[in-house]
């Protein structure tokens, strides 16, 4: 059977294609029996091969019969076994090749005997490694070609005239003086819609929209508010305890944070979409992006002005959307009609070309660990082991079949292989994206750590962050209060209760990721990020 006849199936089948919208979603998963993670026999095997066999003829009736039709008989009979015994040669021979797409793969049920478990999950093992040297043999590609300037600047003309190509010398943040109309002054913040979806966020808008003229500077007699973008991003992972170090480091007096930890503005909402699955919103301006950072601006400003003491021209301020290193799904969603099988433009193009100097910071986990995190927050009723399980087989078997069409980039931006998968395997492979990061950004822009390394010696580590970030040391009062802090957004009581996951579970994610955690520590020179020992 060729590669094309295993993709599609038999002629007797309806033809699978992987469009957009097509693929099963992650809510049917659940509903499916359990089942091994590979099954290389065709489905239609037994179907095929359903013999009827005729009973043992008398000698009386043999005589009736011609010898004409007893030849043909018994040739039939003789070509049947033949085929009954090539199939049965060639299942074991086909190997990966010959494993169907999940859409044709019948379900089978796993042993439930502890002796059966361990054999079923000792072939799931053996048919991983397989799968890993598939992976392995991928993971050497030739870096994405980054889109020319001009070409990124002509998607979003109005980001590019509001955002200028220089900031203001002296000042540490990415600041600039915007002209200010008076017009704008009796709907200043009333129309962003960020405030529509957060409280906290509005209720700052009210605090700045009642002092905002004091915060204003005067020259020629025009009016100009100070604009800034963040000086500094922390874009991923999510489950990796972004939220944790978002509000440690906003204790640091130089960091001066917008209320709203993930804005998601590079990836989503800038775009028109809040959650994909709720399909176009409505397009937040860079405007309202900007006002997130209004209240660092005016303490900045205040500095310039010399209405306040300290230094104000080294504060800076950040945000940490965990979408940022990763969702690029919206190009899909806007250039369904495309051939292009990888998104044309990244998120750190744009960050980039607006602000060339950024710092970015990444906070990774062990991708075993973070899916489980992963489910157990984001999936809300039905929770087990068992569950996570299944859900992990289904995953991997999508991704392995995308591989056989793609490449390995390509299947982990695949936004309908995203939307198939029951849980989120595809943000554990984190040199993949980080990579892609490194074809804009200089490797001494970015600093990675673990979450590891910052639960076991949290001082030491911040340390490393305030370093990168360049900010002064901590007074002893500042530097009590941030380690003392309770950790942010842990595993509900709920979710510890179903205890962890299982340990084949485990087993095959491991050796699923252990060749995209080889090439990242290799790129890092950092063997730690094996997460070899854990």
């Amino acid at each position: 059977m060729s590669l094309s006849d295993c993709k599609y199936g038999s002629n007797t089948q309806t033809e699978h294609t992987y469009s957009l919208h097509s693929l099963p979603m992650a809510e049917n998963y659940g509903k499916r029996p359990v089942r091994t993670l590979f099954n290389f026999r065709h489905t239609n095997v037994t179907e095929n091969l359903d013999v009827k066999w005729v009973p043992l003829l008398s000698r009386t009736n043999l005589r009736s019969i011609s010898k004409v039709k007893v030849v043909s008989f018994l040739m039939g009979l003789t070509m049947t076994f033949l085929i009954m015994a090539s199939y049965i040669l060639t299942w074991d021979k086909k190997g990966l090749l010959l494993t169907p797409l999940p859409c044709q793969l019948r379900p089978v049920v796993m042993p439930t005997s502890t002796a059966a478990s361990e054999i079923s999950s000792e072939k799931n093992l053996g048919d991983m490694k397989l799968l890993v040297k598939i992976i392995g043999s991928k993971l050497e590609y030739t870096p994405r070609k980054v889109p020319d300037e001009k070409d990124v600047v002509g998607t979003d003309s109005h980001l590019f005239s509001v955002i200028p190509r220089h900031f203001l010398p002296g000042i540490k943040s990415p600041c600039w003086y915007e002209e200010f109309s008076s017009e704008l002054s009796t709907d200043l913040y009333r129309r962003n819609l960020f405030t529509l979806r957060s409280k906290s966020f509005k209720t700052v808008c009210d605090h700045l929209r009642t002092n905002f003229h004091q915060h204003l500077y005067h020259r020629g007699g025009k009016l100009f508010r100070l604009r800034c973008l963040p000086f500094f991003y922390i874009i991923g992972q999510p489950k990796c305890g972004t939220t944790d170090l978002f509000h440690r480091l906003l204790l640091h007096p130089e960091v001066k944070f917008n209320t709203m930890k993930e804005p998601h503005w590079w990836t989503r909402k800038r775009f028109g979409y809040i959650r994909f699955k709720d399909g176009f919103q409505e397009n937040f301006p860079v405007e309202d992006y900007l006002d997130l950072f209004d209240l660092a601006a005016q303490n900045i400003q205040d500095g310039i002005s010399g209405n306040s003491s300290g230094d104000h021209c080294t504060l800076i301020t950040g945000e940490a959307s965990a979408s940022t290193m990763w969702d690029n799904q919206a190009w899909s969603y806007l250039h369904g009609d495309r051939e292009e099988t990888q998104p044309p433009f990244l998120a750190q193009d744009f960050i980039h070309t607006v602000q060339p100097g950024a710092k970015i910071i990444i906070m990774l986990r062990d991708p075993v660990e973070r899916l489980y995190s992963d489910y157990l927050y984001f999936k809300m009723a039905n929770k087990s082991a068992e569950d996570f399980h299944q859900k992990v087989l289904d995953s991997v078997q999508l991704f392995q079949s995308c591989l056989y069409e793609r490449s390995l980039r390509s299947c982990v931006y695949n936004t309908s292989l995203s939307n198939a998968m029951p849980v989120r395997l595809n943000l554990g492979m984190y040199i993949i994206f980080l990579l892609d990061w490194l074809t804009v950004f200089d490797r001494e822009q970015i600093f990675v750590l673990r979450l590891e390394d910052y639960a076991a010696n949290l001082k030491e580590t911040i340390k490393k962050v305030f370093d990168f970030l360049s900010v002064g040391p901590l007074s002893e009062q500042v530097e009590a209060t941030l380690t003392k802090r309770p950790m942010s957004n842990t595993r509900r009581a709920a979710d510890k209760n179903l205890g962890p996951m299982l340990p084949a579970s485990r087993d095959l994610l491991r050796e699923f990721h252990q060749p995209f955690n080889h090439k990242l520590a290799s790129v890092l020179d950092n063997k730690a990020f094996l997460w070899s020992n854990n």
